[in-house]
């Protein structure tokens, strides 16, 4: 790849993961069709993805642990109830066309931002509920289904882990995205990017250190702006993103 090619991927890189730690997730609206549009096959793009999304998680971490706006018992929870979810999805995807099942998936994601954005007062101010055991539980079966998109397809997963937390538990958005981008960033993302080279999946590796160093100061970026700016911004952010990544899946533009 020439240096002109590299610069590319590393400002795609770097406007997709900032956007996603703002947002909530969507990375993979503007890294994964540019690793295609470079030349990878779509299978090997997806892994490459993966692995670099990492790196996102990873950059997110590090801004909300020093800035001490996580809740590590529910950051544990998500992670863990989205697993399986995860490695099953990752598992699947190897063996199922993806073209019909990114379309379903951009309407859903449609919906996240159509819901969002009619509902004004959606994720402004914490309001636990759910959070006794049996809602534990939904919640886990609810994460669990979303791990199994996460493990399966490229962007938007963590849109539907910050909506969820969201509404079924009540945290605010900036609570929320905190709590995705630790959780199905760098958690969720990691352990499906190894499961899919464990189950034998090729990746890029030439990429990856530009697409890492572009996840990672992105990821980081991205948490830094979550902290200073309202949860309105943020809330408005996440439905533009929505409405991007849906018509994206759904148009396959």
């Amino acid at each position: 790849m020439d240096l002109l090619n590299t610069i590319g991927l590393f400002i795609g890189s770097l406007l997709s993961n900032t956007l996603a730690s703002l947002s909530g997730g969507g990375a993979g609206l503007i890294q994964f069709p540019l690793l295609i549009f470079l030349g990878l096959p779509f299978a090997v793009a997806l892994a490459t993805h993966k692995v670099a999304s990492v790196a996102l998680g990873l950059g997110a971490a590090i801004k909300h642990i020093r800035a001490g706006s996580l809740n590590w018992p529910l950051t544990v929870y998500v992670i863990v109830a989205g697993m399986l979810g995860v490695i099953l999805g990752a598992n699947v995807i190897l063996f199922v066309p993806g073209r019909a099942a990114e379309a379903m998936l951009g309407l859903l994601i449609l919906g996240l931002g159509i819901y969002s954005l009619t509902k004004k007062e959606l994720g402004q101010y914490d309001q636990p509920r759910n959070r006794h055991w049996q809602g534990m539980v939904i919640g886990g079966l609810g994460l669990a289904l979303i791990g199994i998109l996460n493990g399966s397809l490229t962007a938007g997963t963590g849109l539907f882990v910050t909506l969820f937390l969201i509404r079924w538990f009540g945290f605010d958005y900036k609570q929320a995205v905190a709590l995705t981008l630790v959780s199905v960033g760098l958690f969720w993302n990691g352990i499906g990017a190894t499961t899919m080279y464990v189950a034998g999946a090729n990746i890029f590796w030439p990429w990856i250190p530009v697409l890492l160093l572009g996840s990672f100061l992105g990821g980081y970026l991205g948490a830094h702006l979550a902290s200073q700016k309202s949860n309105s911004l943020i809330k408005r952010s996440f439905e533009i993103l929505t409405f991007l990544i849906g018509f994206k899946l759904l148009t396959g533009f």
